[in-house]
């Protein structure tokens, strides 16, 4: 299933294109005939995977239950320091705390689709085209933010920016490791610059997906990406550099405590870091110039193309875990996997695939790379909770007196050691404790999202007045 995924190409405008090559097409392209013809053939790739996939449901179970669990599901759920049924509830707890929001902004993004495509592309009501958004799974919206977010008055195109100073793979690495050295951390060693694959290799097929890499335990760490010059990548490579310095900060723990107090801090610690690229933090790099700082009118539309990834990304997450729970309980049989796959997301999402209905023998899970690789996902959600949460803390900690999506701690090596405290517990005690530590409170929580995000909050439901918000099959 790996290699199908990573190997797969598919026949668009008469050429052979690669998953990284649709996903770029699709950041631009406008046209819903196409932008359904590129989704429709790239998730027709994994239907050869649903035999393959049913039998690796049954081997996994067979080991999750030699190790005294049920099923895989309960296994990848007791991870977490409480049982799995209290973990699922906490999942839906923290969702509930930002469903409002998500509510919101769909129905908002509906509005400017319709009124972009028509009736007979997006209608006004029910659950939105998955083709329409920008990106491949309609995981993050933010590639649309064109067509749905306010103008930026005085804004700024990080995309433009980085390619007009001539930003290459390794100086966008660089800048990555400059805001960890800032804090105080270490430089990376010689190995990170002489082992890591920056780019697309040219004569090999290879995983493009971003993941970071700790090979020895101890200083060998590595990120492998094929990295495009734009904003996303800009992101993409603070947060990878964030797994690699989790790596480093623990590495003096005992072998089984070398992780992250829970795999959400480990998506979450590069995030918190990726949130401070604020305007200020561009200005103090020499990205920006000072006068084109956007000002505060300008917040609605900065937060905005923020909620487009951060927000419309909480229900995708939990959406492919819940299905593969369910999957791994036996739930959901083998016949119903494509069916319930699509069931799940409209209920969570509001999403339905482009071209009606899709086959009952397709099997559009394989088509996005977790489940092909059977890599558990609820740890980006956890991640987007807890990003936010050691940002709030980290700004109060810098004495921050602005708006919260302005504060950038670039530079204050004050926060960059009790952060790094955190990071050195790696998983030696329960994750409370750790979080605890850097933020001063044992449980994970959505209010510091809602708090960063409570100015647009505001503006979309003024937007939203005498609109018909929600869909079918949702709560």
């Amino acid at each position: 299933m790996s290699s199908l995924y990573s190997t797969s190409r598919v026949d668009y405008q008469g050429q052979q294109r690669t998953l990284d090559q649709l996903e770029e097409l699709m950041v631009t392209e406008r046209n819903p005939a196409r932008t359904q013809e590129m989704w429709t053939k790239w998730h027709n790739i994994s239907r050869p995977m649903a035999q393959d996939y049913a039998r690796m449901v049954s081997i996994s179970n067979e080991g999750a239950r030699e190790l005294g669990y049920p099923n895989v599901g309960d296994y990848w759920l007791s991870n977490y320091d409480m049982p799995p049924d209290q973990m699922e509830h906490e999942v839906e707890r923290l969702w509930g705390q930002m469903q409002p929001f998500y509510e919101q902004l769909h129905c908002y993004v509906r509005t400017r689709l319709n009124a972009r495509y028509g009736d007979a592309v997006q209608p006004a009501t029910g659950p939105i085209r998955a083709d329409l958004l920008g990106n491949m799974w309609a995981q993050e919206w933010g590639n649309i933010a064109d067509i749905v977010g306010p103008t930026t008055r005085g804004g700024y195109n990080l995309t433009n920016l980085l390619q007009q100073q001539h930003y290459d793979a390794t100086r966008m690495a660089r800048t990555g490791e400059r805001f960890y050295t800032s804090l105080g951390l270490a430089p990376l060693p010689d190995t990170f610059w002489e082992r890591s694959m920056l780019v697309r290799p040219r004569d090999r097929d290879v995983v493009c997906h971003a993941s970071a890499w700790d090979l020895d335990a101890t200083n060998d760490v590595r990120v492998k990406m094929c990295m495009a010059i734009n904003a996303d990548d800009f992101q993409t490579i603070h947060h990878e550099m964030g797994h690699n310095y989790y790596q480093r900060a623990y590495q003096h723990q005992p072998f089984l405590f070398q992780d992250g107090a829970h795999d959400g801090f480990h998506e979450a610690i590069g995030d918190f870091i990726a949130l401070n690229t604020t305007p200020d933090y561009l200005a103090q790099i020499g990205i920006l110039r000072r006068n084109q700082i956007p000002p505060a009118s300008a917040d609605t539309a900065l937060l905005m193309r923020q909620a487009l990834d951060k927000i419309a990304f909480l229900p995708f997450a939990i959406s492919v875990d819940q299905w593969r729970w369910r999957v791994f309980r036996g739930q959901i049989q083998p016949a119903d996997y494509n069916t319930s796959w699509w069931q799940i997301r409209q209920h969570y999402q509001g999403i339905v695939p482009p071209g009606g209905p899709r086959p009952a023998d397709a099997f559009d899970p394989g088509a996005k790379y977790h489940v092909a690789n059977n890599v558990p996902y609820l740890r980006y959600f956890l991640a987007r909770v807890l990003q936010f949460q050691f940002y709030e803390a980290a700004c109060r900690q810098a004495g921050w007196q602005g708006a919260l999506n302005r504060c950038t701690v670039y530079g204050n090596t004050a926060v960059g050691q009790r952060f790094n405290q955190m990071l050195e517990m790696g998983r030696s005690h329960p994750w409370p404790d750790a979080l605890e530590a850097f933020t001063g409170t044992r449980q994970m929580d959505g209010s510091s999202m809602v708090h960063y995000f409570q100015p647009l909050m505001t503006w979309l439901e003024t937007q939203n007045r005498g609109h018909q918000c929600g869909w079918d099959g949702m709560n």
